[in-house]
């Protein structure tokens, strides 16, 4: 797996939410253009309930869903059990993790790559992401204003500092 990038893909308030009501509290534009340009032409890990929220199948990408549901399947997902599994399923090319915060933690230690929309307000949601710890490195940041009705946000670039356990 040399060379291969595990991107998490993420929007995070300040308080650490990442859902709310089973859904992201977010709806800005640029951050989901970010999302799609990200995540274009990888499969994207998800967990179920992630899958589940979305709007639909996302056209350029494979739907790989980490759950512990047996037998559970749904059209256009292929489904994984665990994260091995769920590696073995992406093929050995870039993968994007996209959530929920269980996924998250269970991909830790293989992520190489944060892309994380930091949005500058306390959302109060239920389901929440700890920030970035010592061993990943800020190397991008791009703020921007309020707008439509959204808070200000920023889109932030992170690299782990020592590679990921091999």
């Amino acid at each position: 797996m040399a060379g291969r990038e595990v991107l998490f893909v993420v929007a995070r308030a300040l308080d650490g939410t990442i859902a709310k009501a089973g859904e992201v509290p977010w709806r800005i534009r640029e951050d989901l253009q970010r999302f799609r340009q990200l995540t274009t032409g990888k499969p994207m890990v998800m967990g179920r309930k992630t899958f589940e929220s979305l709007p639909g199948l996302l056209p350029g990408r494979r739907h790989i869903v980490l759950t512990r549901q047996p037998g559970w399947s749904a059209p256009g997902a292929e489904v994984a059990h665990d994260v091995p599994a769920a590696m073995a399923l992406s093929g050995a090319g870039d993968i994007a993790v996209i959530g929920g915060a269980e996924i998250y933690r269970e991909f830790e230690p293989f992520a190489t790559r944060l892309e994380i929309t930091e949005v500058h307000e306390r959302t109060g949601g239920e389901v929440r992401m700890e920030p970035p710890g010592a061993e990943w490195q800020e190397i991008a940041r791009e703020e921007r204003p309020a707008a439509d009705g959204w808070p200000p946000y920023a889109f932030v670039s992170y690299e782990r500092r020592s590679g990921p356990p091999a």
